[in-house]
């Protein structure tokens, strides 16, 4: 479901911003360590996050709800993109089509580069 759904339309998650942090975590199979690496942050801040005793600043959430798969509004309100938490797909096959976007959008980066130098050369 994208984020532009009528958001009326949904039932929102009534958790915590900590609580849906932790399950999308669990979700994407991620420790807490291994996100913490990630971030680049330790691991108590995680733990303080998925605490509600803090949160992530707006770059982290934006780097948070890209590696979890999750929506920013689902992240922060319980309304959007949350975890497919029943979804079985193995943590190398998630790996392996995020890394299939990120080689499309690099791509797709290049052929932009590209243009636009030949537009600013023509």
């Amino acid at each position: 479901m994208s984020d532009t759904t009528n958001i009326f339309e949904q039932s929102p998650d009534f958790d915590t911003f900590g609580g849906r942090l932790s399950r999308a975590r669990d979700a994407s199979g991620l420790s807490v360590k291994e996100l913490a690496w990630q971030l680049s942050v330790n691991m108590s801040t995680i733990n303080a996050w998925e605490s509600d005793r803090s949160q992530p600043s707006s770059h982290r959430l934006f780097n948070i709800t890209g590696l979890l798969g999750v929506s920013l509004s689902w992240l922060l309100h319980g309304i959007g993109s949350g975890p497919a938490e029943d979804d079985f797909e193995s943590p190398i096959d998630a790996f392996s089509e995020q890394l299939a976007r990120l080689r499309a959008l690099h791509s797709d980066t290049g052929r932009l580069i590209r243009q636009m130098q030949q537009q600013m050369e023509g």
